[in-house]
């Protein structure tokens, strides 16, 4: 399964961009992207002179997007300019780079036994060839020497390798539901706090189905969505099966054959022309009332401005949710050390409080840091977004269950092969046994 990971990692475009570029110390640069999309080409010797003979840490990240198309991005760059501003004295100078895709770049640096001096990976695993060459250090020593287990936050058990942390990420993908409250107590259904198992969660949806049929009101986005119920639910029933990469065993075990029938069949009551890839293609439905309840993330809290009815976030049957941090700021193991001291002092500062309570306030995105009072850190904001957001991560952080995101743990080939044989068994009469042994023999290819 890490084996095709890698090929994922290195071959494909990921969510928000992997993130990579040139130059381990004083290394060539060749075909980085610049933020107008052009080819540039660098020297060490023509850094040395531009910058006074002074050491350069190049740090690429994906917040490139213009603030008017995505705010959070000039945000994040604002956060990083501090720290390059509060350095600027010192025998290192900071340099952020935003790249908008640069997959070909990383392939290329880690095929040449090389990695960029420092990335944020944006959610996406640090590629294992480059831990299997020993080109990215391990951050653990770092983060037990400087007390930070609590500001990485679960980072220090998700991203742990055999004992070693290669990647630290200062945002979590945190997944739940967002739900229609008005709509739920006028269908007289069980709200998601009142779920104990996924029966409940069906009750909930043909009620909800019975009481809008008229208005073609349906219960749940499914689909890509699905995948979330099913992770969800594996991660109730085999901790160990979910959270480590996928083998036959767990393909052929009870649990994933329960799990898998239980969401198919929810799903193919819900209706196929409620399934889709793309879970974000149901928020107009919800937005308008005709969704009744929308599994995504806990980042969709800013997307509910203009909804007329009372949002409410939600678990999963049985208080579950799902989280992960994913790769995020991964550090060469080839920089000088006054490069590598100032690269793990970025480190400590993005996952300061400081730092994180903007992350959270102003990029409204789930921090990783367990220290902060998220509830409290959002009564000093008059902005009902960051309110809902507080409530929804909270929630998560308090589950019952937290399960690692599955593409993360099982990858992503195994996660769209899930995700679209339960759209295929959304259509009314699908033979949903047939549908399951298709998939098992499909993913015991996959793994190998």
């Amino acid at each position: 399964m890490k084996r095709k990971l890698v090929s994922i990692v290195l071959a494909a475009a990921m969510v928000g961009g992997i993130l990579a570029g040139c130059g381990n110390g004083g290394s060539t640069e060749t075909n980085a992207t610049d933020n107008a999309g052009t080819s540039t080409e660098t020297t060490a010797s023509q850094e040395s002179t531009a910058n006074g003979d002074k050491e350069v840490l190049k740090f690429y990240h994906a917040f490139f997007h213009e603030e008017s198309e995505w705010a959070p991005a000039a945000v994040m760059r604002d956060i990083y300019q501090d720290f390059a501003d509060a350095h600027a004295d010192g025998p290192v100078i900071f340099e952020a780079i935003p790249v908008e895709d640069s997959v070909q770049v990383a392939t290329n640096e880690i095929a040449g036994g090389s990695f960029p001096d420092m990335v944020d990976l944006a959610g996406n695993q640090v590629p294992l060839a480059a831990i299997s060459q020993n080109l990215v250090i391990d951050l653990k020593p770092y983060i037990d020497a400087e007390g930070l287990q609590s500001k990485v936050g679960i980072n220090y058990t998700m991203n742990d390798e055999n004992g070693a942390i290669y990647s630290v990420h200062d945002q979590l993908t945190t997944l739940g539901l967002w739900y229609n409250a008005d709509l739920y107590k006028e269908a007289g259904a069980a709200t998601p706090d009142q779920w104990k198992s996924y029966e409940d969660m069906a009750k909930a949806m043909e009620a909800i189905r019975t009481y809008g049929a008229a208005d073609g009101i349906y219960g749940y986005s499914a689909g890509q969505a699905s995948s979330r119920l099913f992770n969800a639910y594996m991660g109730q029933l085999n901790p160990e099966y979910a959270a480590n990469e996928l083998t036959e065993e767990a393909i052929n075990s009870e649990e994933f054959a329960t799990v898998f029938k239980t969401v198919a069949a929810l799903d193919q009551a819900n209706g196929s022309a409620n399934s889709t890839i793309n879970a974000g293609d149901f928020s107009g439905d919800f937005a308008n009332g005709k969704c009744a309840t929308w599994i995504n993330g806990v980042w969709a809290a800013s997307s509910f401005g203009d909804v007329k009815f009372d949002v409410q976030p939600g678990l999963y049957p049985g208080s579950a949710s799902l989280s992960a941090p994913g790769g995020g700021i991964t550090i060469s193991s080839g920089l000088s050390e006054a490069q590598q001291e100032l690269a793990l002092e970025f480190l400590k500062y993005m996952t300061s409080d400081e730092v994180q309570s903007r992350i959270f306030l102003e990029v409204n995105a789930h921090p990783c840091n367990t220290d902060i009072d998220l509830n409290a850190l959002a009564e000093t904001s008059d902005d009902p977004t960051v309110k809902l957001l507080a409530q929804a991560c909270s929630q998560a952080n308090e589950a019952a269950s937290i399960t690692k995101n599955m593409n993360s743990a099982w990858g992503q080939d195994v996660w769209e092969a899930i995700f679209k044989k339960l759209i295929e068994c959304s259509v009314e009469g699908t033979d949903i046994d047939a549908k399951l042994a298709e998939l098992q023999t499909e993913l015991i290819g996959l793994i190998g």
